[in-house]
């Protein structure tokens, strides 16, 4: 396992759209250290874009990853590809792609799909956009761009290359029309919680999300991840493993709610741990210790109360205790994460410009 702890934060605020309430979280996030903070797609009910709220926060913070949710087998791979880049270089460096393995009727509808299905058949398109996207984003060469000429913008002819798809939900014709992203593949994040999206994890994700209420479940689903990583033929060590679980801190300082005991329990909306600060930082620093989980992603119940006490207590005692970093060393999402930035496929010659390129 990675002997690094990571921690991630949710910054979804229901019903806010205001882009500037989730600057401040995001910054009070990145003065705690954290490697991320992630917020939802909304489509098919009011709230933000995603992506294009992390576009707008990522200018107003320096190190801090920014991952957005993005219905992945809903969204056309071309479109999506590019979104994402684009987030990746606002940010320098920064963005995830969290792939939402969804089966909501309003997403379907609103991208002029058929009816959505189980969750179970929308793997296939699933893996379908993640192919294309990485096949796009290889698809243009380290320092290949988007040139000025005379006669207007054209690609740098010698260095993109085209990465067509024939898939069933989405035909892909590229190459991409936008310089390959600075962390070439930003990074994947899966919630591997059922079967379907647990393949998918184990497949592409960089980092899979899991719920358990107990170390011993931590540990089995970890396992169950590296063991299927492996078998498509990837290190498990290139997957970094967190536990998500709902945080309720308005208990301040008191200790953790009887039932709990130190510990998440249960709930309708995943394991949900209820107490305080100090508490939660014992019961992290416990079970990474103990190799059940490569960290946390946390998601306060009251996202502006809760968040102030993740970093305010739980994270500066974890810090005071030499448990986590007090400085981020590098610039990166995968340089915070531990992972390396993928060669491309592609030897990098000299380029030579001509027109054309687009799709």
């Amino acid at each position: 396992m990675s002997s690094l702890l990571h921690l991630a934060a949710a910054l979804d605020l229901p019903g806010t759209a205001d882009g500037g309430a989730y600057v401040e979280l995001a910054r009070l996030a990145e003065r705690g250290g954290l490697d991320f903070v992630t917020l939802d797609e909304s489509s098919g009910r009011s709230g933000p874009d995603a992506l294009g709220v992390l576009c707008r926060v990522a200018p107003a913070t320096r190190r801090i990853g920014l991952v957005g949710t993005v219905p992945a087998a809903h969204t056309e791979p071309f479109r999506l590809q590019a979104a994402v880049a684009a987030l990746d270089r606002v940010s320098r460096g920064r963005a995830g792609w969290r792939l939402d393995v969804s089966a909501a009727e309003g997403e379907a509808r609103l991208s002029g799909r058929r009816r959505a299905g189980r969750t179970g058949s929308l793997r296939p398109e699933t893996d379908e956009a993640a192919e294309a996207a990485a096949g796009l984003w290889d698809g243009r060469e380290d320092g290949a761009g988007i040139l000025a000429g005379a006669t207007g913008p054209f690609l740098d002819g010698d260095r993109p290359h085209r990465a067509d798809s024939a898939g069933g939900a989405f035909p892909v014709r590229g190459p991409s029309a936008v310089p390959r992203p600075p962390q070439c593949h930003p990074v994947r994040v899966v919630d591997a919680t059922d079967g379907p999206a647990r393949t998918v994890a184990a497949r592409y994700a960089d980092v899979a999300l899991v719920r358990a209420a107990a170390p011993a479940e931590a540990a089995g689903a970890r396992d169950r991840l590296r063991e299927e990583a492996r078998a498509f033929g990837r290190h498990p060590d290139a997957l970094r493993v967190l536990v998500s679980l709902l945080v309720d801190l308005g208990d301040g300082e008191y200790a953790a709610e009887p039932g709990h005991g130190g510990g998440p329990r249960p709930t309708v909306r995943g394991p949900l741990y209820r107490g305080g600060p100090v508490d939660l930082a014992e019961l992290v620093a416990g079970w990474h210790a103990d190799g059940v989980t490569d960290g946390f992603h946390l998601v306060p119940v009251e996202p502006r109360r809760d968040l102030e006490r993740l970093v305010n207590g739980t994270v500066a005692l974890l810090q005071h205790r030499g448990r986590f970093r007090t400085f981020y060393p590098g610039s990166t999402l995968r340089e915070h994460l531990g992972l390396a930035r993928p060669a491309g496929p592609h030897t990098v010659r000299g380029a030579t410009a001509v027109a054309g390129g687009t799709p």
